[in-house]
């Protein structure tokens, strides 16, 4: 007859069990024995105490750098444009205003050179103070101002727009809806 193995005590099987799960385990997880209240009997949790405040510390820090870049840059953002309908025109509405408009160029100095709108008056964000008196000797009260960038997606013509009626007092400032595209495309 063969013997047959004392059975083992279920806790000290328990505790090697997650000894030897716990020196395979990587960081958030490392088993342990725990026992329950409600029955008695012993159970191998893999969850450490602490893991769960390591992820939410983990979370904290992953989160934070975007809502500073979102509050940092919430007025860069070109689809929350504050702009009115008023605001906006279209290539053809400024073009029926035939010689009353100022056209100004919010795009940088590069894109200037290459090609504008003709008669347009180059005055950007990155070079505001230099370039604001030169605009200002050009302009008449009697003209609208009408104030394009890049694209629909650029929110440079918006953003000159604002500081012309603000800091310069202008009131006839307006952007141009699809900016140097839209005209390109009504001009082929």
């Amino acid at each position: 007859m063969k013997e047959e193995a004392a059975p083992r005590n279920t806790r000290t099987t328990l505790k090697e069990e997650a000894r030897a799960l716990r020196r395979s385990s990587t960081f958030f997880f490392s088993p342990r024995v725990i026992r329950n209240r409600r029955s008695g009997s012993n159970l191998i949790s893999d969850v450490k105490p602490g893991a769960i405040r390591q992820a939410l510390i983990l979370i904290t820090l992953a989160v934070l750098p975007a809502l500073g870049e979102a509050v940092y840059f919430r007025n860069k953002v070109s689809w929350q444009s504050r702009l009115s309908a008023s605001e906006i025109v279209t290539v053809d509405q400024a073009r029926s205003w035939s010689n009353g408009v100022t056209w100004v160029d919010a795009r940088p100095a590069e894109e200037f050179e290459h090609d504008h709108i003709p008669g347009a008056i180059l005055l950007n964000e990155d070079s505001w103070n230099e370039l604001l008196p030169q605009f200002l000797e050009q302009w008449s009260p009697e003209k609208r101002v009408v104030v394009y960038c890049s694209a629909q997606s650029c929110n440079a013509a918006a953003e000159v727009a604002r500081r012309l009626r603000q800091e310069a007092g202008l009131n006839n400032v307006f952007v141009l809806q699809g900016g140097w595209e839209s005209w390109q495309q009504a001009n082929r």
